[in-house]
């Protein structure tokens, strides 16, 4: 992707020699990058890309929001190099005036540049986040060892085109299959308020409730177009051209019991379209947990478990 002349002076030989923290991304939408390393890096091991979802920063792949380390010194400490990007316009991530506009492909082409400079890498996302990584690897599957994707959002093939009528919208607000649509106007940023971070991402079981208000204080604004483009509202989400080239990629799927806009058969479809491995966490038996698994009660259990996926999967 094209980037800064000057950011060419500062393309990363080797991943192992990047800074702790540094901007990537395309010259119209940076990214700020936190590097978290190992100890001691486990040798043939591709680094991680951590990759947040909507109205989230990289914080949440940091530390949980009650104290406990997060997935990525988890996975550093299992010998892993991981990057954590905020999206543009996220967290230490410049916003552009036009932030109500940015579009899902606007942050997937920043996120494309950011494995240029690091990969091959494994690709981790989450949520909204998912329609990216689709595209990243039909894009430059040479740049993405692997997709581990928790609740993802699907590939717009697989969404109805729903209607760019609010009214419309509104009906389907409790109708999971749908993703249980919010039309967003496109003049301004979407603030998620309390009662809205309660029931979607942290109303499970094993989501620390103790902590839900320091969790409340990681929420940012988003980017009114990328939610509509989430939920493929007027058909205009992102979609993959075809699906048969994903299907030699290794793709980890994995969804909890607790998840409003995630039900078992909705991510399974996914799974199944892209030729992904699919976790139904109660299978595993595992239950309690919600949209946000990476700071609930069970994280380290969930990181190990994914960290075992990449050791058999060589990746």
């Amino acid at each position: 992707m094209d980037a800064v002349p000057a950011q060419r002076e500062f393309m990363l030989s080797s991943w192992d020699n990047a800074p702790p923290a540094f901007y990537a991304g395309t010259a119209a939408h940076p990214v700020y990058v936190d590097h978290v390393r190992p100890a001691q890096r486990a040798p043939g091991k591709p680094p991680v890309v951590m990759v947040h979802g909507g109205g989230h920063t990289g914080a949440c792949y940091l530390a949980t929001p009650d104290f406990r380390p997060g997935w990525a010194p988890r996975f550093a400490a299992a010998g892993r190099s991981v990057f954590v990007p905020d999206w543009p316009g996220h967290g230490r991530s410049p916003m552009g005036p036009d932030f109500a506009r940015l579009g899902t492909q606007d942050v997937a082409s920043a996120l494309l540049e950011l494995l240029e400079r690091v990969g091959p890498a494994v690709l981790l996302v989450h949520s909204a986040s998912g329609p990216m990584a689709w595209w990243i690897v039909e894009q430059r599957p040479d740049l993405v060892s692997a997709v581990v994707a928790i609740a993802p959002g699907p590939p717009a093939n697989l969404l109805a085109d729903l209607p760019d009528d609010p009214a419309a919208i509104l009906k389907l607000r409790d109708d999971a299959r749908a993703g249980c649509p919010v039309y967003s106007g496109e003049e301004s940023p979407v603030w998620f308020g309390a009662e809205f971070a309660a029931a979607y991402w942290a109303n499970a079981p094993r989501f620390p409730r103790q902590a839900f208000e320091n969790y409340r204080r990681s929420i940012v604004p988003e980017s009114a177009r990328i939610l509509n483009e989430r939920f493929n509202i007027g058909g205009r989400g992102l979609r993959i051209s075809d699906p048969s080239s994903l299907k030699g990629h290794r793709i980890l799927i994995v969804t909890g019991d607790h998840d409003a806009r995630h039900p078992r058969e909705v991510d399974e479809a996914t799974a199944s379209y892209l030729g992904a491995e699919f976790v139904w966490l109660p299978e595993r038996g595992i239950s309690g947990n919600g949209h946000m698994m990476m700071i609930e009660d069970n994280s380290d259990d969930l990181a190990a478990m994914v960290l075992g996926w990449l050791d058999a999967n060589n990746c």
